[in-house]
């Protein structure tokens, strides 16, 4: 029986099974050479180091350039406040009359000298009057159409006063007494009448305080200016 059977074989059957069992374990062992090497060649995970790299480097330029964008916004706020504050300052007076502008008659028919009463204006700080034009850092000009006096002549006494110091605090009042100058139209008895005056009261911080005012048409010992 067996002999029949191998009679029956075909040898050609025989090499094929044998040439394709053979092709079928080459074709395995191509597959995994191939899959080997891909392993070997794969840089998928370098690729993702390196993207993640740089994506790092990205946020943290971009972090550092929006903080210097930042200090900058805010230097300019901070600059732009000091601005604001500076220009505040120099825009409101920091002192205000107090009553009328009176002036005193000097020699017969002429005018000597003018008064002006002053206060601190509210929250702002005191200001050193000093004794007077000699001693102080305050500035009084005077001017008319015939002279420009840029730091006239005056003293000061006070009206009231809180402490002993020479400073202008709150609540205190003090009289500017300004000595018309030389070669001014109030000395002169034909020109002392109807004049139109100008008088600016400079404190070293905030608006000048001005006195722009007509002498009345007749000389009295006191007048009020208006």
């Amino acid at each position: 029986m067996q002999k029949h059977r191998a009679k029956d074989m075909n040898p050609m059957d025989t090499n094929v099974g044998i040439r394709g069992r053979s092709k079928k374990l080459g074709g395995e062992k191509e597959k995994m050479e191939q899959k080997r090497k891909s392993l070997l060649k794969d840089e998928k995970a370098f690729t993702g180091l390196e993207a993640a790299i740089v994506l790092t480097a990205f946020i943290v330029v971009a972090a550092v350039f929006s903080y210097m964008v930042l200090g900058a916004g805010f230097f300019s706020t901070e600059k732009a406040k000091e601005v604001v504050h500076t220009g505040v300052e120099q825009a409101t007076s920091s002192m205000q009359f107090s009553g009328d502008i009176i002036a005193k008659e000097g020699t017969t028919d002429t005018i000597g000298y003018i008064l002006a009463t002053t206060t601190l204006t509210a929250g702002e700080s005191s200001i050193d009057i000093g004794t007077g034009s000699a001693a102080s850092n305050l500035t009084i000009s005077y001017s008319d159409s015939n002279i420009y006096k840029a730091n006239a002549t005056w003293n000061r006494s006070w009206i009231e006063r809180r402490d002993t110091d020479d400073m202008l605090d709150y609540g205190e009042k003090v009289e500017l007494n300004i000595t018309i100058p030389a070669g001014a139209l109030l000395l002169t008895a034909a020109t002392a009448c109807d004049a139109e005056i100008a008088i600016n009261i400079k404190p070293v911080a905030g608006a000048v305080l001005p006195i722009n005012k007509r002498t009345p048409s007749a000389i009295d010992s006191v007048m009020v200016l208006n």
